[in-house]
């Protein structure tokens, strides 16, 4: 089967489980179809990428608690990889990582704060060097 090598920008502003697992597993999927993925984490994305905060992660915090449980127990069945373990696999297979310089102190974090891999966005390139080169621009 061909590969097909695009340039791919997803952007995730979301810090619910359900958003930011269909952003990361998205990415990983176009990734392994040997696409290049930038993921920029931006608004209240900046909170799955916290080290500690995406242990955190709410499954549909506007429903009731029980259908939020439903699903993470749904998930648990499905052997799904963890958040945590989505983070390290795109890391690793070389998807870049990028967080939003101005919703990072608006967040009241620092780098040493993200999970490994990822960086601090440059304002002055990003949209120029990523977005508009993009070949498909996802938002989550």
């Amino acid at each position: 089967m061909e590969k097909v090598t695009k340039n791919v920008s997803v952007m995730c502003f979301h810090d619910e489980l359900c958003q930011v697992y269909n952003a990361l597993m998205t990415s990983l999927s176009l990734l392994r179809e040997g696409s290049n993925v930038t993921i920029f984490f931006g608004s209240r994305g900046v909170n799955a990428i916290h080290k500690d905060k995406v242990k955190d992660l709410k499954c549909m915090p506007d429903q009731p608690k029980e259908i939020g449980d439903a699903v993470m127990k749904r998930m648990e069945e499905m052997n799904l990889p963890t958040v945590e373990d989505l983070f390290v696999m795109l890391h690793m297979e070389g998807a870049r990582l990028l967080a939003c310089p101005l919703n990072v102190p608006l967040f009241d974090m620092k780098k040493n704060d993200f999970v490994e891999g990822v960086e601090i966005a440059n304002p002055a390139t990003y949209y120029k060097e990523v977005v508009v080169k993009a070949d498909m621009n996802l938002t989550f």
